[in-house]
């Protein structure tokens, strides 16, 4: 194929418009550079392959720290929902979150219109098969074409169409997600420029037609009534009334005997498969093997959207062959009679290990490269969107000549990914849970846009009619929480009738509002009962903000503490390119661990596995011993 150079130069190249290269483009073009956004088929921008929704624990709150910074999906999400529901609210507000059923094929649609009508971004079908590095920097991309993009910086967002394999039980095929085109010379040309890849899977479940299936022997999972959005943007009076419910139902003893009884033919155990699959996501055939006592698994049946009849048989993926799938779902209550009309299936693709990674998402191996979503490990649209709107802004960053954007564990999920991909690496699909955050009642849903809008505005990505109201917002928590500090609620009849309805003492010297409002069975509304309202009438995300801070105040200060103790090591920076082999005295793994991940705080050594405090100690008085000698020989 002859090769030929493209008239035209960018600033910035992505390849992939899956939900990372998307939220990448739409950064860097926002931020004021000349963007390109290649992908394979532009039928698939921002396409939903498995599960038709947004959000989640801890995905959720993903997706408001990108609409807070400045990124796309939350108004996506909000512009195309079918559903809406909060999570976990019978939890504190560290796990809740929220969960959207889209409609796919117009999120897909809404998307793709956002990034064509973007200006400073060019959206176009080409599949980029080679990387233009010269003298350790990447500086384009080369199509199949043979046409040579030449770019300042370059963000690669592949996804499980990197070298892409489909497997349906003896059948198996090269292919992206959903029989699309894969990608498999660019991951030969990875390989080649000394990229460490390795081999992950991931699978889906059948599609099945909505006529066929039985609902009134499922339970109804309808959305909420209560108005919520993802985007601090979106108004509350845009909220979805007429929703379309989802529905659960549960797999059975017959079906496991199925899936037992063709175990053989399952490529999850015959061999099959090489790919690692998520342990937090696994396919019916390995929950059946692995939790062999459990009588049964719950099923959650998914509309794709309002205007097709495909239903997502969600937590139901499989790789079995097609005629074994449809005797596991005939086995199933109001599946007796269900079409499938797409199998399940599984994919295997190719992973960039993270490790090879900066905090910035560039690459280690080649400067000026980038990479985001699911070809760095990680599972999950949310996940994606994430680490493709850092890159992004790194790679804007970078082709300014600015400082790089990181965000810490204590400031973001995001963060917590990042920082958990590059210091850990994974030997699975990552997958983010509440669990994974140190700090996860400061990193809460409510509260994503006081924690990074200022960061976004900075950035350029959040307007200033936008800022002003998030500074209004914030003096409003600020005020109302000092009102309440301030106001003394006196013994009344009523407050002692409401406190013997509760099985509570009476009240008999007063006390402050604020501590008031700690009891768990006192709410905001309920405080209003027995003082004065605000002096203005405050939105719902304002009291929800000003409940929270009171009533969790100690946790809060104690999460802070730790916080800060933090940030002092995150201050204690290890030189770029400090040779540990000189550091006598660091244990074998430490060593290697040390020169493999090559950290760049402190704080991030002290997370290596196998990196020890007396480790620790060593390397930070030889990094003071050096600044000292470094001082006494500039005097």
């Amino acid at each position: 194929m002859k090769e030929y150079i493209s008239t035209e130069n960018y600033d910035v190249i992505v390849v992939g418009a899956g939900h990372a290269g998307s939220e990448a483009a739409l950064a860097a073009a926002r931020m004021g550079q000349k963007t390109l956004l290649l992908t394979i088929n532009l039928d698939m921008v921002a396409f939903m392959p498995c599960n038709p929704s947004i959000g989640g624990p801890a995905k959720g709150i993903v997706v408001r720290e990108i609409d807070a910074l400045g990124g796309q999906m939350a108004k996506n999400i909000d512009a195309t929902y079918i559903q809406m529901r909060m999570l976990n609210t019978g939890k504190g507000p560290a796990v809740r979150a929220l969960r959207a059923q889209a409609d796919k094929n117009e999120y897909h649609q809404v998307m793709k219109n956002t990034l064509e009508k973007e200006p400073n971004l060019t959206l176009r079908q080409a599949m980029v098969e080679r990387l233009l590095v010269k003298d350790g920097s990447c500086y384009g991309v080369v199509t199949n074409t043979g046409a040579q993009y030449q770019g300042k910086a370059v963000v690669l967002t592949a996804g499980t169409s990197s070298r892409g394999k489909i497997i349906i039980g003896e059948l198996m095929y090269s292919s992206g997600p959903n029989n699309s085109i894969p990608s498999i010379k660019l991951s030969e040309n990875l390989e080649q420029l000394g990229f460490q890849l390795q081999r992950f899977k991931t699978g889906t479940p059948p599609r099945v037609d909505k006529n066929t299936v039985d609902f009134t022997q499922m339970e109804e999972q309808p959305g909420d009534q209560t108005p919520r959005t993802f985007s601090f943007e979106t108004p509350i009076t845009d909220y979805l009334k007429d929703q379309v419910s989802c529905w659960m139902t549960y797999t059975n003893e017959q079906t496991h005997q199925i899936i037992r009884d063709n175990l053989d033919r399952a490529p999850m155990f015959s061999g099959v498969i090489e790919g690692v699959g998520p342990r937090y996501c696994p396919s019916i055939e390995d929950k059946v093997v692995r939790f062999a006592d459990k009588p049964r698994h719950q099923i959650f049946m998914e509309p794709e959207g309002r205007h097709t009849q495909e239903y997502y048989v969600g937590d139901f993926s499989t790789s079995m062959p097609e005629d074994v799938q449809q005797e596991m779902l005939h086995s199933v209550a109001g599946l007796e009679h269900a079409q499938m009309m797409r199998p399940g299936y599984a994919i295997e693709y190719d992973v960039v290990e993270p490790w090879q990674l900066k905090p910035t998402l560039e690459t280690k191996v080649v400067a000026n490269l980038y990479t985001a979503g699911q070809m760095n490990g990680t599972s999950g649209y949310e996940e994606a969107a994430g680490q493709g709107l850092i890159a992004g802004i790194n790679a804007a960053l970078r082709v300014q000549g600015k400082d790089p954007f990181i965000l810490g564990r204590d400031e973001a999920y995001i963060g917590v990914m990042i920082d958990d991909l590059v210091t850990k690496g994974t030997n699975e699909p990552y997958r983010l849970l509440t669990s994974r955050a140190e700090y996860r009642l400061i990193l809460r849903h409510d509260n994503a846009d006081a924690r990074l809008t200022q960061k976004g505005f900075e950035l350029g990505l959040i307007s200033s009619n936008r800022q002003e109201v998030f500074v209004k917002k914030q003096a409003q928590v600020a005020a109302e929480i000092k009102r309440l500090q301030q106001t003394r609620i006196k013994p009344s009849a009523a407050i002692n009738d409401f406190l013997a309805g509760l099985g509570m003492k009476p009240l008999k010297d007063g006390m402050l509002a604020a501590d008031f409002l700690k009891r768990p069975e006192v709410n905001y509304a309920t405080l209003l009962q027995f003082i004065a309202p605000a002096p203005e009438k405050l939105p719902i995300a304002v009291t929800e903000q000003v409940e929270i801070a009171l009533k969790y105040a100690g946790y809060i200060k104690k999460e802070a503490a730790q916080i800060a103790h933090l940030q002092k090591l995150e201050a204690k920076k290890i030189p770029e390119n400090l040779d540990y082999d000189d550091v006598k005295g660091l244990a074998t793994e430490a060593l290697q661990k040390l020169k493999k991940i090559n950290p760049t705080t402190m704080a991030q050594a002290s997370r290596i596995s196998g990196v020890n405090p007396a480790d620790l100690s060593i390397l930070m008085v030889y990094i003071q011993r050096g600044r000292i000698a470094k001082v006494k020989k500039e005097a």
